[in-house]
């Protein structure tokens, strides 16, 4: 994990980013010897991206039970 100075940090942003990209985290130390640790922030996924169920349905049983129901309710 590389370490950068609060001032180099502020100066160069795009080599801590890289930094953090490359080795997953990068620390920024500043005067008062204080640490700060800069992570990627985890991939956030739609609460819709869900996996697949296969019901073992073949389309035409679907199609068929959707013009049942047209035909029921028109």
């Amino acid at each position: 994990m590389k370490v950068f100075g609060y001032r180099q940090a502020t100066q160069n942003l795009a080599a801590v980013l890289d930094a953090v990209r490359q080795d997953g985290a990068a620390v920024i130390r500043n005067r008062a010897g204080q640490s700060f640790v800069i992570r990627p922030e985890g991939a956030r996924k739609s609460a819709l991206d869900v996996e697949g169920v296969d019901l073992h349905v073949a389309t035409d049983e679907i199609v068929a039970t959707v013009r049942e129901g047209r035909e029921r309710d028109g």
